[in-house]
């Protein structure tokens, strides 16, 4: 059955251009920014229809369009990238080829939406809708545009943080996407097929889906984003009409409150068919919340092997409960949560008080947490219960924030791995004149991959000077000023086939 979905399921709603990555895109980053975001409020709203219904009567949405669909914008991305040749894959089924072929560059243009999350023009948005985009333009509700910059991505989450110029701008309150409940009424806003501000309404289907969509993508291209993280998927799932576009809109209650970030449909035809899926509003406040402060997501890792259970495993452990995460085994280094007291075989039945009853709903809630900060753990252990308060680390181990070096960060956003030249290697590049490069080892997620650079390439210029080591590469992507990286090469086989593309970090 997972298989079937995850051949069904398309990452995003496929609005994306190529991949972009790492700390910036079109600007830098004020890290001592505090962005404030909306709240949702304790008290309830006393109109939610035209009639005066109850917030559970269905049949009247405008309260939540007319609040949610000026904060909405569309989002307009550009690139100019040399095409290649190459096979068909998901990314294709709306034309939408990214690679480059022999010849010259050709412009390749794509769009999605985004929510304004902060009235000085924070946005959050899907990463596939910005990554390798060399212009961003956001249409506003009221038809006016603005020039974007990308302040970071996390292609772990499929999310994104972009801003425009703009002061005293609508933005959208984020609820609580916990207490979101199973059919519930919920309201899309975004802009599919280029339609601007469209709203369509439907029902909570489901909670805590995992379906393997972002690391089937991931896998497509090799590897891991640039990140490092493990992709991370808990989607709220509706049967609210989502389309190709609708990516990084909105996804919210009668109240108007920001419940999620419209992500991906379930189809057959790369159309919706009754299934689409959301990244929760919690978790997409805390993503973005790290992309503006620190330029990357600043993951807590908590150090167990967890298993998913049911009634049949719940029999062959012997265990009192059915229904949690049971902890199979401990992470390779050290392990937080074995260093706090849990012990192989107990079920974690709750995560701060919530309840978990899936193994993506427990790894949304324990990456909601940075390093250094502490989970509290219900666990049972032999039909005793007991609470273990836990305190996470990073993935290196430590407890500490991970702070970014820009220059890592640039060379880490190509999604590659590199070698310099070996004698030989050389000496053939040499017999048809030119000096050195640097080799692709081995694609991984990112930039390169997106713009169809394979193992083997050899890269020779970053924005006109020649780089012969990968300490010459790194150095010349850190030193760049403008954030514009215009790189050629060549394969060994084929030296007489010059490349040149060009992307953003």
């Amino acid at each position: 059955m997972n298989q079937n979905w995850k051949s069904l399921a398309l990452v995003g709603v496929l609005s994306s251009v190529v991949t972009i990555g790492g700390f910036k895109l079109l600007g830098g980053l004020d890290s001592s920014h505090d962005v404030i975001f909306n709240e949702a409020s304790a008290p309830t709203l006393n109109r939610f229809t035209s009639g005066g219904a109850p917030s559970g009567v269905p049949g009247d949405f405008t309260y939540a369009a007319e609040v949610s669909t000026p904060a909405v914008v569309h989002i307009k991305a550009a690139a100019m990238r040399q095409q290649q040749q190459r096979g068909m894959d998901i990314f294709d089924l709306f034309g939408e080829d990214f690679g480059f072929r022999r010849g010259g560059p050709q412009k390749q243009e794509s769009s999605g939406s985004g929510v304004v999350v902060s009235t000085d023009g924070y946005i959050i948005t899907n990463n596939h809708v910005v990554e390798g985009a060399e212009e961003l333009e956001v249409v506003m509700s009221d038809k006016r545009t603005f020039k974007a910059k990308v302040i970071g991505t996390d292609p772990s989450t499929d999310l994104a943080v972009i801003q425009i110029p703009a002061k005293g701008l609508a933005a959208l309150t984020f609820g609580n996407s916990d207490a979101v409940k199973v059919g519930e009424w919920v309201v899309a806003v975004g802009n599919p097929f280029n339609l601007e501000s469209t709203v369509t309404a439907g029902i909570v289907s489901a909670k805590g889906r995992g379906l393997g969509i972002i690391s089937q993508k991931q896998q497509q291209y090799g590897g891991r984003g640039a990140g490092g993280d493990s992709p991370l998927e808990s989607f709220i799932q509706t049967d609210a009409v989502v389309n190709p576009g609708n990516s990084g809109g909105a996804l919210v209650n009668l109240k108007g409150e920001l419940i999620g970030i419209n992500t991906a449909i379930a189809s057959p035809t790369g159309s919706f068919a009754g299934y689409a899926f959301a990244v929760p509003s919690s978790l997409a406040k805390k993503v973005s919340s790290d992309l503006i402060k620190f330029g990357n997501v600043q993951r807590g890792y908590i150090g167990i092997i967890p298993e998913e259970l049911d009634s049949k495993k719940a029999e062959e452990y012997d265990l009192k409960v059915s229904k949690g995460i049971y902890v199979k085994s401990f992470g390779e280094s050290t392990s937080a949560a074995k260093d706090a007291g849990v012990k192989i075989g107990d079920v974690i039945t709750k995560v701060d008080g919530i309840e978990i009853d899936s193994d993506p709903k427990f790894r949304e809630l324990v990456a909601r947490k940075r390093p250094g900060e502490n989970v509290v753990l219900t666990v049972n252990r032999d039909g005793a219960t007991k609470e273990i308060s836990v305190l996470l680390r990073n993935r290196e181990g430590g407890k500490d924030i991970l702070k970014t070096d820009e220059a890592d960060v640039a060379l880490g956003s190509l999604g590659a791995q590199f070698g310099d030249l070996n004698q030989r290697e050389l000496q053939r590049l040499q017999r048809a004149g030119v000096t050195g490069g640097v080799k692709v080892n081995a694609v991984e997620a990112g930039k390169l991959a997106r713009v169809g650079v394979e193992e083997g390439f050899v890269i020779t210029k970053v924005n006109g000077t020649v780089v012969k080591s990968v300490k010459e590469l790194k150095a010349a992507l850190s030193s760049q000023k403008t954030g514009r990286v215009q790189m050629e090469g060549l394969y060994l086989d084929y030296p007489e086939d010059i490349y040149s593309f060009g992307f953003n970090l």
